[in-house]
């Protein structure tokens, strides 16, 4: 996988998406790299990725843009501006080639606000698998920034539990 440390160097990211996924839950197919960073740091980041020769493809649909690495890799570019990004992106978790992963409670939140099909299954896996004290920091979180979610995220638990005989 591309090493996104040597590409990155200006500012702060975590890894989002199905590639985070794989750190909380069975791995699933993803086509691409998701990144989500800080907006004032959007310019630093793409500086870097135009440095190590990636191609901007165009704008998401969601903030955020799109690029061709110089191996030919896909890396979606998220920029959030909810107060609860510059957390996320302080506090990751790491795999276990040092790449920062997004904490498991954020990437439930984040999931949450999409509320995509493939979201709402990645978050009852991911939830399904979780230990108590892991749903109770994912419980604070989603309070906290997402309280309509609440009653969303314990049926999610529920059923996770339910589908990974937890």
């Amino acid at each position: 996988m591309t090493d996104l440390k040597s590409i990155l160097k200006q500012a702060p990211f975590v890894v989002v998406g199905g590639i985070a996924t794989r750190m909380y839950m069975p791995e699933r197919m993803t086509l691409d790299i998701d990144i989500l960073i800080k907006t004032e740091d959007c310019e630093l980041v793409y500086q870097d990725l135009q440095n190590a020769n990636s191609k901007k493809i165009g704008d998401l649909s969601i903030s955020g843009s799109q690029w061709q690495l110089a191996d030919n890799t896909s890396l979606d570019v998220l920029v959030g501006e909810d107060e609860w990004v510059a957390e996320a992106i302080a506090t990751p978790n790491y795999a276990p080639d040092g790449l920062p992963i997004i904490a498991l409670p954020y990437l439930i939140l984040m999931k949450l606000s999409a509320s995509r099909t493939q979201d709402l299954a990645d978050i009852s896996r991911m939830l399904g698998l979780a230990k108590e004290q892991e749903l109770i920091k994912i419980r604070q979180v989603v309070k906290k920034y997402l309280p309509s979610a609440i009653e969303d995220l314990e049926s999610l638990i529920m059923l996770g539990k339910l589908e990974m005989n937890n």
